[in-house]
């Protein structure tokens, strides 16, 4: 379990005194990956302390955990695939408020390197972080265009996508699942075989964003703008490319990789297509796939988008920049 703060060192970066630190901290909670670099960029590079924060991100074990975690209040904040939040309201009754988008999953399905096609799998053992979570339904949805109900293969919850990772590098015996960077290209280089991005499959597809419990939310209009600025502020400068090395040294310091895995993390991070969402931009037409899967995989379907949204902090934010 890895958890990050925003030490004193950023700010003496800043040069800034003790009577001027942060005066409002927050707690947030997020999956590993490469949706950590907004944040990590915020922190090293002063920008939360420039805005009156200190934050400690805590990397959570699955999803499970995060939305608990969320919905007691041990978090104010949580980035995540927003279909947690969807859960969080459908089925926990939790009023919750998506209030950015970030990326597009960068999920690949993932599989032992003795599936010569996804008609392998049946009977087979495949591994998801919860059983009815944004990224099991992606799975689901592959299989069943493959010919793959359920039913005919076995899913096991282990939790977030590093464990998944772990699990499959592991253990022949779970034959596939979804990963995203950095954990997809170690899978790779550990010999098992990527079948496929989502973002091709299935289409678009609105995966991590922010998101907080509405009532804090409203209590704390300043602070959720002041956040999202920071949070902003970051993913440019991780984007820009003219913070390349910068950037890389993060990844690979933050994520714990080695330089040439760090150095491929960076690559698809600032993929003007398929990378971090621009301003971490809400993809409206990404979130309604989000609702029909959903819809689909449980058998009940959720409200209309608006239900879980609510971007005027983003507005408000990215206005003020």
């Amino acid at each position: 379990m890895i958890v990050r703060s925003l030490a004193l060192a950023a700010l003496a970066v800043l040069g800034l005194s003790s009577a001027a630190r942060a005066e409002t901290h927050l707690d947030l909670i997020e999956f590993q990956g490469i949706n950590n670099l907004p944040v990590m960029a915020a922190q090293s590079q002063g920008f939360f302390a420039r805005h009156g924060l200190s934050v400690t991100a805590k990397i959570t074990g699955g999803s499970d955990e995060l939305r608990g975690g969320l919905a007691e209040g041990r978090y104010q904040l949580a980035i995540a695939a927003v279909d947690n939040a969807v859960a969080m309201a459908e089925v926990a009754k939790v009023d919750i408020a998506i209030v950015s988008g970030g990326d597009n999953s960068f999920n690949h399905l993932i599989v032992q390197p003795d599936i010569a096609s996804l008609a392998d799998l049946r009977g087979k053992t495949v591994i998801v972080d919860a059983v009815a979570t944004a990224y099991a339904f992606q799975l689901y949805e592959i299989l069943k265009r493959n010919g793959l109900n359920p039913g005919d293969y076995v899913v096991t919850p282990v939790g977030s996508t590093n464990r998944r990772a772990k699990a499959m590098i592991g253990s022949q015996e779970d034959k596939a699942t979804m990963l995203n960077p950095p954990f997809t290209t170690a899978a790779e280089q550990a010999g098992l075989k990527d079948m496929g991005s989502v973002a091709k499959i299935l289409g678009p597809y609105q995966a991590s964003g922010l998101f907080a419990l509405r009532s804090w939310a409203a209590a704390n209009p300043a602070t959720m703008v002041d956040f999202l600025q920071a949070y902003i502020e970051g993913l440019r400068w991780s984007l820009d490319p003219a913070n390349k090395d910068a950037v890389t040294r993060l990844l690979a310091e933050g994520l714990e990789l080695s330089p040439d895995l760090a150095a491929v993390t960076y690559a698809i991070a600032v993929d003007p297509v398929e990378g971090l969402a621009k301003d971490a931009k809400f993809d409206m037409e990404g979130f309604r796939n989000v609702l029909k899967l959903r819809a689909e995989w449980t058998g009940k379907p959720p409200g209309p988008p608006e239900k879980y949204l609510d971007l005027s902090y983003y507005e408000k934010a990215l206005a003020g920049l």
